[in-house]
């Protein structure tokens, strides 16, 4: 650690200790009685995690909703961080980005019939998507939910980044956790993501010794999967492309995302020259930005050009009146998703599915 390094860390070390205090008060509160938590008729699944920047959240909500909607109603209630709305608003498939936010408005596009909503206050949330008329949830996956106490769930998955491990972490702000590490003793189950696809046995097994879990709690590994290009916008591009053979190509890498390395390192496995264009999590494009985009792609020489950007993104860039239409036939996005490592698939399906079956008014899986 160099010199200038060590100096930010000590100037950040004391606001770390009273972030950590406010925490500490507010988690004993809870754990106390004090401040009240509420348990609800239905299932509620929580995903959530306790670093700040992406663990893979939203494909793992996604994989819930897969794994759930062929045998029961499934609804996904999330904050909708950066929406321009407020209050309760439930999705429908023409809700927008600024409406309800990026991510569930992916998961209302990919799964239509999953019942989306959005609401700050979830406690009163959950509470109005079982008063909608028209369709109601059988079980609730809370999006992002792991700080959120108020609702105590039935069963708390937490994940945590295998490239970012928490038990080397620090808290905010001198470094990424929201909570201390210990708080990891509240999930009842703890999936490492973002694994690498041909991780060893052995370093599984380290993983495991220095998380050091409860008997109450389940460990899982899981790595994100890639799937084939898929047009922004289909209407605009009559022919698939495949990354395979894309050697002669160059790409514009468009992403607005907390971590968009692992993106970027997928697209250069595929494609010979990569332009990375990054912007901050969750912004919202502007006309501007959109002038960015068009001057830069255009500043490729290579006439075998794409841009590719993320699911996430391609929401946003969707919805956006602004958008280059000469850029339209040009712009795919990568879907992704979750694979479970060591076959470990069935039994986290097994628990679901048992946990939702089984569960009885005010009784816990767990």
């Amino acid at each position: 650690m160099n010199t200038k390094s060590t100096v930010i860390n000590m100037l950040l070390f004391p606001f770390s200790i009273l972030y950590g205090a406010v925490v500490f008060v507010r988690n004993w509160l809870f754990n106390a009685g004090v401040l009240r938590t509420h348990r609800f008729d239905i299932p509620v699944i929580s995903v959530g995690n306790i670093t700040v920047g992406g663990t893979g959240k939203t494909p793992f909500t996604e994989y819930l909703v897969q794994l759930l909607q062929s045998k029961k109603s499934v609804g996904v209630l999330s904050r909708g961080y950066k929406r321009k709305s407020r209050g309760y608003v439930l999705a429908s498939q023409n809700s927008s980005p600024l409406e309800i936010g990026d991510e569930p408005c992916q998961i209302k596009n990919k799964f239509p019939k999953a019942i989306v909503a959005v609401d700050k206050n979830r406690v009163e949330g959950i509470r109005k998507m079982l008063k909608e008329k028209e369709s109601q949830p059988d079980v609730i996956i809370l999006d992002d939910a792991f700080q959120y106490r108020y609702i105590d769930p039935d069963v708390s998955i937490l994940l945590i980044d295998y490239n970012r491990p928490v038990m080397e972490d620090h808290l905010l702000p001198l470094g990424q956790l929201r909570e201390p590490v210990k708080s990891k003793n509240r999930a009842h189950i703890v999936v490492v993501t973002k694994c690498p696809p041909d991780i060893k046995p052995m370093d599984m097994r380290i993983m495991t010794k220095k998380l050091n879990l409860y008997p109450y709690q389940t460990l899982y590994f899981t790595t994100l999967a890639y799937g084939q290009p898929v047009p922004v916008f289909p209407q605009k591009i009559k022919q698939k492309t495949d990354l395979r053979g894309k050697k002669g190509f160059a790409a514009l890498a468009l992403s607005a995302i907390a971590s968009p390395s692992p993106f970027e390192a997928y697209l250069r496995e595929h494609i010979e020259e990569v332009v990375p264009l990054r912007f901050f999590d969750h912004h919202h494009f502007t006309r501007k930005d959109m002038a960015v985009i068009e001057k830069k792609f255009n500043h490729i020489s290579n006439p075998n050009k794409l841009i590719i950007t993320t699911e996430k993104d391609a929401m946003r860039i969707r919805s956006h009146p602004g958008f280059p239409k000469s850029l339209k036939n040009k712009i795919y996005y990568i879907p992704l998703s979750i694979r479970f490592l060591q076959e470990q698939e069935k039994s986290f399906d097994k628990k679901i599915y048992d946990y939702v079956g089984r569960r009885k008014q005010g009784a816990h899986l767990f």
